[in-house]
């Protein structure tokens, strides 16, 4: 089942139990979907890594916005920004945490023969392509700073 066809069936299930906070969020993947396939240049079809990148944005600018907010003290905004991220994560594949990344990336600097910080664009581009939806940008920039930085 493709990822619009699941955003679909859970949409008339939110809509069943009257599930305000998933159909708010499940509305929003269809329109970011809907736009991604209309788009000047698209073909009307999106692969399932360019499905997976339209997610990743959404909780990214929810999570931007999370922190504006709680900076702010809108606490009510807040959390309809949490309730989103965990209604658009379940469509994503689990997060690896630091532990786990730290391996893997120890693993691609050894691959790319990386010893220095000035080695990075070779080492993140690698590991862009290897964790692809399974960690986050700025968390995969800031450990291999430090692995560089500290071998």
């Amino acid at each position: 089942m493709s990822l619009e066809q699941q955003i679909m069936s859970d949409l008339k299930a939110a809509m069943l139990a009257k599930n305000e906070v998933a159909l708010r969020s499940l509305r929003a993947i269809k329109a970011a979907i809907l736009l991604a396939k209309t788009a000047e240049g698209g073909s009307g079809e999106l692969s399932a890594d360019a499905e997976m990148k339209i997610l990743q944005k959404m909780v990214k600018q929810r999570k931007d916005s999370l922190d504006i907010f709680s900076q702010q003290g809108r606490t009510d905004l807040a959390q309809k920004e949490q309730e989103e991220i965990a209604v658009i994560e379940k469509f994503l594949p689990k997060q690896m945490d630091a532990e786990e990344l730290r391996v893997v990336l120890k693993e691609i600097i050894a691959k790319t023969g990386a010893s220095t910080a000035a080695d990075m664009g070779k080492v993140m581009g690698a590991a862009n392509k290897e964790l692809a939806g399974k960690a986050e940008g700025k968390l995969i920039a800031s450990l291999v700073k430090e692995l560089l930085s500290g071998q």
